[in-house]
């Protein structure tokens, strides 16, 4: 009908539709959208994860805590606290954002396992070098897509100059809000290529043995017993090491890192 009000948006966000009532009227109506509160996987049981954990819970997050040695005490606000290290296989229906820090107890084993499944953040607690050293293994030895590691960030976190534990995770927590809201400078999100799922399914956390060697041969970094997980034998020795990259390493070239009278012993 020519001269009828017309349909629009105000500049104040609210949509006008035209009444198709005879008798005139107008009629308002207010709509609030409640959406799901976003779900944050923390893997580690640093002081990092921990002050994570209490403000991403503090936030509204539905925050999940995964690490072999994770306890519940410690994360008492947290939704979940699990001793799953394999985090491809958890939820496969859920799309996290997943803070990895552990800060080189496991940090290989739980991006490949964030890396190859939807998540719309993978972060990184690291130093620039330590951040690198792991983006290698990833690529040449786990056999990350490019367009799948190149969405991590590593380190994690807005560079606010942050020290202590509260602060890396303020500045983390600030970067996640960014990701959310859309407004965050970089790619977020992994690519959709192939997922390596039977390279995740293949890395594992061995069991601690007895007769260990706990001097870690590749970094000379001394390894907890009770914290032991990756673990490889030469020449009847079982040595420990301090992360799955060290590991690598060894397995590699053995000699490298052993006294010559063990490396020929062996």
């Amino acid at each position: 009908m020519e001269g009828a009000p017309a349909e629009g948006r105000r500049g104040d966000g609210v949509v006008e539709l035209v009444m198709t009532c005879h008798s005139g009227g107008t009629l308002e109506i207010y709509v609030e959208p409640h959406l799901p509160a976003p779900v944050l996987w923390i893997a580690g049981a640093t002081p990092i994860a921990g002050a994570l954990a209490a403000l991403g819970t503090a936030a509204g997050w539905r925050v999940s805590v995964f690490d072999p040695v994770a306890d519940e005490d410690s994360f008492a606000g947290a939704e979940r606290v699990s001793n799953e290290t394999n985090l491809f296989r958890v939820d496969p229906g859920v799309v996290p954002y997943v803070v990895v820090a552990s800060q080189g107890t496991w940090d290989e084993e739980a991006l490949s396992g964030a890396l190859a499944r939807d998540a719309a953040y993978v972060g990184l607690v690291a130093s620039p070098r330590r951040a690198g050293v792991v983006r290698a293994w990833l690529r040449d030895e786990a056999g990350v897509p490019d367009d799948r590691l190149a969405a991590l960030r590593a380190p994690a976190g807005l560079d606010l100059e942050a020290e202590t534990a509260e602060e890396i995770a303020i500045s983390i927590l600030a970067e996640l809000i960014q990701v959310r809201r859309g407004r965050a400078p970089f790619v977020a999100s992994p690519g959709p290529a192939a997922r390596a799922a039977g390279q995740v399914a293949s890395m594992h956390i061995a069991p601690v043995v007895d007769d260990l060697v706990l001097l870690d041969p590749v970094c000379s970094m001394t390894v907890e017993r009770e914290h032991a997980r990756h673990l490889a034998e030469h020449g009847g020795v079982v040595y420990a090491f301090c992360s799955v990259g060290c590991r690598t390493r060894f397995i590699k070239d053995p000699a490298a890192y052993l006294p010559a009278s063990v490396s020929s012993a062996g």
